[in-house]
């Protein structure tokens, strides 16, 4: 035997062993990603009694999810479903917006030169670099000085400022959109907004996409800005609103409805599990944009 054929070897062995690990660890990843979904589903077929009274990782019972849905969506009047067309509304208006402006925003910064420009990249990163939560009472004071809190408005307007969705936007723009089209488009008569709206939106589309997936789940999941923005429970998003449910249990008189908070924060994430297996493959195709060159 050669010692190439006994190096080759010695290289499919250690190549193997190391597929093998990698697949392990993979799988303990996807296991512990999966765990707190599997033990949602499993405690929403669960009664009141059989959710204290059972193991929480398997089912116990007769499976009670029908009666736990139809309970969850007509428990108080029906507010579940009132809160669930806020979290809509705040998901279709401020994300959507978000993604709209940032597209605006990072277009015009990637393709266009003007004094200041140096400085508003550095703005922008030094925003991305700020967490939210700390703008939330400075944004809390002004709206109150405004009149806009306890209001959708409050939620809204927030929503509407991406700045990582901007400089995405920003970097992405800058290869998918070629100066050579724009000119030609020029040379056409095409004015600016119609090249915009005609032309790059198509070309940026996989970037628009990622955005509009990132500002959705922000969005959906958004519960520190709403709750202290709001007071009115018929305006609570469904972070805010599931959690007043389950702090009745911690107040004298309340009810305890752990097998309706649990059902409902099932029916919460439904939506955002179903946009991202219908946009991934966008949200892949756009981050990948502009790592190969032609």
């Amino acid at each position: 035997m050669s010692r190439y054929t006994r190096t080759n070897k010695s290289n499919q062995g250690l190549h193997t062993r190391k597929s093998i690990l990698l697949t392990i660890i993979m799988g303990a990843l996807v296991l512990y990603s999966l765990l707190p979904l599997f033990w949602l589903f499993v405690n929403s077929t669960k009664t009141q009694a059989e959710l204290l009274n059972s193991f929480g990782l398997w089912f116990s019972g007769p499976n009670a999810l029908w009666d736990n849905i139809v309970a969850t969506v007509t428990y108080n009047d029906g507010v579940f479903v009132r809160w669930f067309g806020n979290t809509l509304m705040y998901v279709v208006v401020g994300a959507g917006g978000a993604t709209f402006l940032a597209a605006l925003g990072g277009y015009g910064l990637a393709k266009f030169n003007f004094p200041g420009k140096k400085a508003v990249f550095a703005v922008v990163l030094g925003a991305v670099a700020i967490p939210g939560t700390a703008l939330a009472v400075p944004t809390f004071l002004m709206f109150s000085q405004m009149g806009l809190t306890n209001t959708p408005w409050a939620v809204i307007l927030p929503s509407l400022i991406s700045p990582f969705g901007l400089y995405l936007i920003w970097t992405y723009a800058l290869d998918a959109v070629p100066t050579e089209v724009l000119e030609a488009a020029r040379m056409d008569g095409a004015g600016e907004f119609r090249t915009f709206f005609t032309i790059s939106l198509k070309l940026l589309a996989p970037g628009l996409v990622t955005v509009l997936l990132f500002t959705l789940v922000a969005t959906w999941n958004n519960y520190f800005l709403p709750l202290i923005m709001l007071s009115e429970p018929t305006w609570y998003p469904l972070t805010v609103g599931l959690k007043q449910w389950s702090n009745q249990a911690q107040t004298v008189g309340g009810d305890v409805i752990y097998n309706l908070v649990i059902t409902g924060s099932m029916l919460t994430i439904i939506p955002i599990v179903v946009a991202f297996l219908f946009l991934q493959r966008y949200w892949q195709s756009g981050l990948a944009a502009g790592s190969v060159k032609a």
